[in-house]
This record gives structure tokens, C-alpha cells and sequence, in this order.
């Protein structure tokens, strides 16, 4: 079971990082579309098209990557004082009542959009150039797909933990500074603590 985890959260981890590039894409169109603008006085009819697509793609495809790294926001005051056994359970009941349903409806919805957007090869309507978009609405159906089978390894991180008493280890890739800063003043010996009753 750890095995299939670990398996669907680097594919997560695959996708996502190949579709973080995106973010270059985006800066560098969005930056020649300033210069050309601005300083050229002659803008590009396609670079809203693109930066709308790229950062479309970018979102939808780092969703999987985010769940894999449990870095969706969550309102946690109440949730991380529970015992590990009890976050699992809720996390599985809501994994079942509403995460798959939700992604069930985004695969079926994204299909339909997809499907008829690929019929009529789609091109955008907020430009002159005419930038084709099909390939953005198939993204849809793809991303409930990566998002249902990373709400998988989710599901069989939780009964793990209704196993085991914790939760198993999450791949990482950065850690935030706040983090491992509090990491780090744990680790050291107390200085200049108060010297014990009794000691000179």
C-alpha cells in the first residue's frame, strides 16, 4: 500500500514540476508583451490569449502536486490539536462524501466541455489572432483524472494511519523558512537558560 502512495505522489510530483515551467512561459510573454506595448507602441494580439492559457494550465495541472505535498490551504486551528487517528478519519469520511464526487463531476463536465471544444477545434473569442483553446479545456477531464488518483493515495495515506497510529512520510521538495527555523531553535541547546535551585 505504501508502495501505490509513494508511486501516485511522484507522478503528482513529475507533473507537476514539468508544468511549473509554465511559470517561465508567462513571465516572458507577459514581459515581451510590455516591451512591445510600452516601448515598441505596437502590442501583440495574442499575448492575453497566451497568459491566460499558460497560467490556466499552470493552476489546473499543479492541483495533483499540491494535494501530494498536503499543501492545500485548510483551516487547521482545531484540526492539528486532534490525535493523528482522529485527523485520518475525518480526512477519509471527506475524501468520500465530497472530494471524489467533486472530482467525479469534474471529469464528467470537463469531458463535455472538452469534447465539444475539440469538435469545432475552439479558437478564442477575446482576440484578432484567433489562438486556438481546445487544448486548455482538455485539460479539465485530465486534471480530475491526476486530482482522483492522487484523492487515492490520500485515501490509503489515511487508512495507514488508522493502521499505524501516524501519519506516513510525505515526499518534500522545499520547506518553508518559518519551518525550519523553528526546526533549528529546537535543535540547539538553551543558553543562557537560568541556572538550576541549588547550583553556583
Amino acid at each position: 500500500m505504501a508502495q501505490i502512495v509513494l508511486w501516485i505522489d511522484q507522478l503528482s510530483a513529475w507533473i507537476g514540476k514539468c508544468f511549473g515551467w509554465m511559470i517561465m512561459v508567462l513571465t516572458l510573454g507577459t514581459s515581451y508583451e510590455v516591451f512591445v506595448r510600452y516601448v515598441l507602441s505596437a502590442p501583440t494580439t495574442w499575448a492575453f490569449d497566451v497568459s491566460y492559457m499558460t497560467y490556466g494550465a499552470l493552476l489546473l495541472l499543479s492541483g495533483p502536486y499540491t494535494l501530494s505535498r498536503n499543501g492545500h490551504v485548510r483551516g487547521d486551528v482545531i484540526y492539528r490539536l486532534w490525535p493523528q487517528r482522529v485527523q485520518a478519519s475525518v480526512d477519509l469520511v471527506l475524501y468520500i462524501v465530497f472530494f471524489f464526487p467533486a472530482m467525479l463531476a469534474l471529469i464528467f463536465s470537463g469531458w463535455i466541455f472538452a469534447a465539444l471544444s475539440l469538435r469545432f477545434l475552439e479558437l478564442s473569442i477575446f482576440s484578432p489572432a484567433g489562438v486556438p483553446v481546445f487544448q486548455l479545456k482538455l485539460l479539465l477531464p485530465i486534471t480530475g483524472c491526476l486530482m482522483l488518483l492522487q484523492g487515492i493515495s490520500e485515501v490509503l495515506r489515511c487508512i495507514i494511519c488508522l493502521r499505524r497510529g501516524r501519519w506516513p512520510a510525505r515526499l518534500h521538495d522545499v520547506e518553508e523558512m518559518e519551518t525550519a527555523i523553528l526546526a533549528q531553535h529546537q535543535q540547539m541547546p538553551k543558553q543562557g537558560a537560568p541556572d538550576a535551585p541549588g547550583k553556583v
